[in-house]
C-alpha cells in the first residue's frame, strides 16, 4: 500500500463528555495514560505503523495540551514537507462553526478532505486503547468491494457498560450489516462498533455534501443505522486486546490492566511500537526505605515510600512513610510523609500534604483535579 493511498482522520474529542473529570481541562486525545502516554498516541502510532503518513487530527476545544504533546509530529515521523500531520481546529472554513456531531465535524474539514488525492479515508477516535494493524481492515475493505467497512469487537456487555451511544451490529450470511442498534439496554454479547471506519474519499465527500444540506449531525444514526440498506456496509472483527474508555471507572480499570504482563505486551507490542513525546528525564530513584511491587513507575520519579499495584507517571515524588496502593498518580504529583492513598486518581501537579488518608474503592476511585492541594 502506497503512503498516499489512505488519508487518516483522528477525532481527538468525540467522547469528551464520557470522562468529564479528565477532559474538563483537556481534550480526550491528550488524556494521560499508562505512565507516559496520551490517548492519541495509540491511533496515531497505529496509523504510522500501518503505513499511513497523511493524518489530520480534528479538534474542538481544550486542545492546547494536545498541540503541546504532538507538536509537528516528529516523534511519529510525521514532520514532513509533503503530507504528514495536520491539526484541524474548529472553524476550518468560513462556513463552519462549533460542531455538534461527526458529520458536522467532517463538513468543517471538507476542504481538507477534498484537497487530498488519497483514494481511501480511515476515520478513528481516541476512546479505545489498542495496538491494531489498520492495513488488515483496509485490505478487507478493498477486497470485499464494500462501500463502508467498520471495525467491531465481539464483547459480553454488562448493563453498566451499555451507554446511550453504544453501537452494536448484526450481520447477514455475507458479512453485510443488516441491523444496527444504538444504546441497547439488555446485557449480552454484542458486536460493538469501535469507531474505526474505512470508505472511499469520493463517497465520504458525497456523504458530507448530502448530510450538510439536510443539517444531519450523527454518522452513526444517519449513515450506519438509517442507510445500511442503501450502502454495502461490512464489518471487520478486531480480535486484539482493546481497552474501551467510557467513564472514570473504565479509565481506572484500563490503566490497572496494564499491570497484567499479557495485556501490557499486547498493547505495547515491540513489533508495532506506541510512540509518544520524548522527555529527557533522569531514571526513577528509589530510596533505601522504598518498597515497590506490581507497579509501573515512569522516569523522573523519586520513591521513598511504599507503592503497590499502581501506575506512577513521570516526576512523581512519594515520601518516606507514605503508602500508595491501587492508585494512578499523574505527572508532578507529590505525596508527603505519613500519607495513605488507596484507589485514588490524582491529576497532574497534585500535592497531598503530610498524614492525609484518602480511600476510594475499586468500583469508585477518588479523583483529585489538576493542581489541587489536599
Amino acid at each position: 500500500m502506497r503512503e498516499d493511498t489512505v488519508l487518516g482522520i483522528i477525532f481527538s474529542n468525540m467522547h469528551d463528555d464520557t470522562i468529564g473529570e479528565l477532559t474538563n481541562i483537556r481534550t480526550m486525545g491528550s488524556v494521560p495514560f499508562g505512565g507516559r502516554y496520551r490517548f492519541i498516541d495509540f491511533p496515531l502510532s497505529n496509523m504510522v505503523n500501518s503505513g499511513i503518513t497523511n493524518v489530520g487530527v480534528v479538534t474542538k476545544s481544550n486542545y492546547q495540551s494536545l498541540l503541546d504533546h504532538i507538536g509537528s509530529g516528529r516523534e511519529w515521523d510525521l514532520s514532513r514537507k509533503v503530507g504528514g500531520l495536520n491539526i484541524l481546529p474548529p472553524f476550518s472554513n468560513t462556513h463552519s462553526g462549533i460542531y455538534r456531531g461527526r458529520l458536522q465535524a467532517l463538513a468543517g474539514i471538507s476542504d481538507y478532505i477534498e484537497s487530498h488525492r488519497s483514494q481511501y479515508v480511515l476515520m478513528v477516535d481516541c476512546d479505545i486503547i489498542s495496538n491494531v494493524d489498520y492495513r488488515e481492515i483496509i485490505k478487507q475493505h478493498i477486497a470485499s468491494g464494500a462501500d463502508i467497512t467498520v471495525m467491531y469487537q465481539k464483547l459480553d456487555m454488562a448493563r453498566a457498560d451499555l451507554l446511550d451511544d453504544t453501537t452494536a451490529f448484526g450481520f447477514d450470511s455475507n458479512g453485510r450489516i443488516n441491523d444496527v442498534m444504538i444504546g441497547p439496554t439488555v446485557p449480552g454479547t454484542y458486536n460493538i462498533y469501535q469507531n474505526v471506519t474505512v470508505l472511499s474519499r469520493e463517497l465520504l465527500c458525497r456523504i458530507i455534501s448530502e448530510t450538510s444540506q439536510r443539517n444531519q449531525i450523527s454518522f452513526k444514526k444517519e449513515i450506519l443505522q438509517n442507510s445500511f440498506d442503501r450502502f454495502n456496509i461490512q464489518g471487520f472483527e478486531n480480535t486484539s486486546v482493546s481497552l474501551n474508555i467510557h467513564s472514570l471507572k473504565s479509565y481506572f480499570d484500563a490503566n490497572m490492566k496494564l499491570l497484567d504482563p499479557m495485556v501490557r505486551s499486547a498493547v505495547f507490542n515491540p513489533q508495532n511500537p506506541i510512540y509518544t513525546k520524548i522527555k529527557d528525564e533522569v531514571p526513577a530513584k528509589y530510596g533505601t526505605s522504598a518498597q515497590v511491587s506490581n507497579s509501573l513507575v515512569a522516569d523522573g520519579c523519586i520513591i521513598d515510600g511504599t507503592v503497590e499495584n499502581s501506575i506512577i507517571f513521570r516526576g512523581v515524588k512519594i515520601a518516606k512513610g507514605a503508602v500508595v496502593k491501587n492508585c494512578i498518580l499523574m505527572q508532578g504529583t507529590t505525596v508527603n510523609e505519613g500519607c495513605n492513598l488507596n484507589y485514588v486518581i490524582s491529576d497532574k501537579d497534585v500535592t497531598v500534604r503530610e498524614n492525609r488518608m484518602l480511600m476510594g474503592f475499586e468500583t469508585y476511585p477518588i479523583y483529585i483535579s489538576k493542581g489541587s492541594v489536599v
